[in-house]
C-alpha cells in the first residue's frame, strides 16, 4: 500500500509546479513558446500519472485515465488563470495540455511495454533478479 501512495508523489509534485507556474502574473514565454511549453508541461505529467498506475492496469486503460486526469487538471489550470493578474483562461492552451497528457503517457506506457518484454524469458515469465 505504502508503494502505490509513493509512485504518485512524482505526479502530485509536478502538478504542483504546474499550478506555482500558472500562479506568476503574466507570460514570460513569448506567444509561440507558450504552447510548446503548455504541450512538454503536461507531456511529463501525463507520463507521471501512467508510472503512478503502475503495472497492473493494461497499458491502455493507464494512458486513457491518464489523459483523463491531466485534461481535468489542465482544465482547472486554465481556471486558476482566470484569478492570476496578466493571465487568462485559454481553450487552446487546455487542448495543448490534454495533446502533451496523451503524446507523454502513450510514449510512457509503449516504453514500459519495450522495457517490460526484454526482462522476460523465453517461455514469457519474468527472469529472475542476477
Amino acid at each position: 500500500m505504502f508503494r502505490r501512495l509513493v509512485r504518485w508523489v512524482p505526479a502530485l509534485a509536478w502538478m504542483t509546479v504546474i499550478f506555482v507556474l500558472s500562479a506568476t502574473p503574466g507570460s514570460r514565454l513569448p506567444g509561440r513558446f507558450s504552447t510548446l511549453a503548455h504541450f512538454l508541461t503536461y507531456a511529463v505529467l501525463g507520463g507521471l500519472l501512467v508510472l503512478a498506475m503502475g503495472t497492473r492496469e493494461p497499458y491502455g486503460r493507464s494512458v486513457a485515465v491518464a489523459v483523463i486526469l491531466a485534461s481535468l487538471y489542465g482544465i482547472t489550470d486554465e481556471f486558476h488563470q482566470s484569478f492570476v493578474p496578466m493571465r487568462t483562461p485559454d481553450v487552446a492552451d487546455w487542448g495543448m495540455d490534454t495533446l502533451g497528457a496523451f503524446v507523454g503517457a502513450w510514449a510512457t506506457a509503449s516504453l514500459a511495454v519495450k522495457v517490460g518484454r526484454r526482462g522476460r524469458g523465453a517461455a514469457g515469465r519474468a527472469t529472475p533478479p542476477q
